[in-house]
């Protein structure tokens, strides 16, 4: 508790020192991301018909990079890439595209992560935990079901239906929603377009700015992946487009859950809940390999991150080795972690952590014993 009442005092000589955003750094990070991107993508399809070997490096590289597209979309969408909000919005837009997300809308949504981390009674996490006592009123098949599908092998599943099919298929199906909502409305004598827009309810986006903004990133984006496979070839272009996607979403969610979802992580109810300890305590300092911090836009220093997201990500590291003392009790979590820490899928809403499904066995045969 020491640390959280420290880090409250400091926080805004950090912000003051360490938020401070340049548009040459932010563009030079653009170009180093975006231009490797497109050369990686073309020498991936280009080398189905010559080489697998260098399929498979351009590919597993390209994997990578994909991964800093997405950051640099996450950042935009913090408004804290650039120090200029309209480019923030474009590059945030660009990057979007790229990586398959509609980036407005996605941010709207992690914005309520960054509000409510380890607030578990209003956030459940990336892999949607549930309670120690929700697990107990399962079934012992229900309880089979929940651990094999926080499984972290299916995170290339994950990456392909969170990037490629979700974004379409959700806004496909709302649209269609729409056109049988207006079709009924003209059919019994509501002719008003405002009547019919405003009397229309879909759980397909949140409101008409989330429909424009998801209509915007899809149109493009279809766009240029029908010139792409006309170009290339549709077999060629979609093995690769699906492959990468899938593969770069998979590393993108594993990163993302470890950063959350790791041994006794802090996660309590709505009434106990601090900001502060979420970022100290609910967050973890992912202690990666020099190259890997670097493809992950240093989203590694996540404590920091969370103690304020204006941080840029070109600003992070020095952060957290200033304040170093300050974020001693941050839990590390190396790659060798990675697998163990995806264990940790139950709010323990009594000891206010997560544990593991281990753990909660062996806490139920102490209290049967």
């Amino acid at each position: 508790m020491q640390k959280v009442k420290a880090l409250k005092k400091e926080k805004k000589a950090i912000i003051e020192k360490f938020g401070q955003r340049s548009n040459i750094k932010a563009l030079w990070q653009t170009l180093n991301t975006t231009i490797p991107y497109f050369l990686l993508f073309y020498i991936s399809i280009e080398s189905l018909s010559h080489s697998i070997w260098l399929f498979i490096a351009s590919t597993s590289i390209l994997i990578l990079f994909l991964m800093r597209v997405f950051m640099m979309m996450h950042d935009c969408g913090h408004d804290s890439l650039y120090n200029n909000p309209y480019l923030n919005k474009i590059v945030g837009f660009f990057m979007g595209v790229l990586c398959g997300i509609p980036q407005q809308v996605w941010s709207k949504h992690h914005a309520y992560h960054h509000a409510t981390n380890g607030d578990w009674e209003k956030y459940q996490g990336p892999l949607s935990c549930i309670s120690t006592e929700q697990y107990e009123q399962l079934s012992t098949k229900q309880q089979k079901a929940y651990r094999k599908n926080r499984n972290i092998w299916l995170a290339p599943i994950g990456g392909f239906m969170y990037f490629i099919f979700n974004p379409r298929f959700n806004w496909l199906k709302g649209c269609i929603q729409f056109l049988f909502h207006a079709l009924k409305n003209i059919f019994t004598g509501t002719l008003s377009p405002k009547k019919i827009i405003n009397s229309f309810e879909t759980r397909c986006w949140g409101d008409w700015q989330e429909f424009f903004h998801m209509t915007g990133n899809n149109i493009v984006l279809i766009t240029a992946c029908f010139f792409a496979g006309m170009y290339f070839g549709w077999a060629e272009f979609l093995f690769v487009y699906v492959l990468v996607i899938s593969l770069s979403g998979a590393l993108g969610i594993i990163l993302f859950t470890i950063q959350h979802n790791f041994e006794h992580s802090y996660a309590t109810d709505s009434a106990s809940w601090d900001y502060y300890r979420g970022a100290l305590e609910g967050t973890s300092y992912l202690d990666l390999p020099r190259i890997l911090h670097w493809f992950t836009a240093d989203i590694g220093y996540h404590h920091v991150h969370h103690l304020n997201a204006k941080i840029p990500n070109y600003n992070l590291r020095e952060c957290h080795k200033e304040y170093e003392e300050l974020f001693s009790d941050v839990t590390r979590v190396k790659l060798s972690d990675v697998s163990h820490s995806f264990k940790y899928i139950l709010w323990d809403n009594t000891a206010g952590r997560m544990i593991s499904v281990a753990e909660y066995d062996a806490n139920l045969n102490a209290v049967n014993a």
